[in-house]
């Protein structure tokens, strides 16, 4: 949980590197509450036109759409890559696959051009 306030601490923070861990606990923590957004929209009936997300769902989401950006580009940043590569995404298909690899891939040993290493 510590990482999910951290990144929402950071919300607009695109300096800098973020750890795996900071980026897969702010995903885990993210889609948790998402989950739970779109069950209370549905238990208190505030879906938009009979689907399965609501207004709490749309406001979580609007609410996390610039620190999940931020964090995004800080781990771009921890494998040294510049966050314009968030971009590669808009590729049909292949581009959210390299994207995930990008994530999943370990940060850059030691300082790089974007700062010291968050891991040590």
């Amino acid at each position: 949980m510590k990482w999910y306030l951290n990144c929402l601490k950071n919300y607009a923070n695109f300096n800098g590197r973020a750890r795996r861990m900071e980026y897969w606990m702010f995903v885990l923590f993210n889609v948790l509450f998402m989950i739970a957004a779109m069950v209370l929209d549905n238990l208190l009936k505030t879906t938009i036109n009979g689907g399965t997300y609501g207004v709490i769902y749309l406001i979580y989401a609007l609410a996390v759409f610039l620190p999940s950006l931020a964090v995004i580009v800080r781990r771009l940043h921890d494998i040294d890559k510049p966050g314009t590569w968030i971009f590669i995404v808009l590729i049909p298909f292949i581009g959210s696959i390299w994207l995930l690899v990008l994530e999943c891939t370990e940060g850059t040993r030691g300082e790089n051009r974007f700062g010291a290493d968050p891991k040590y």
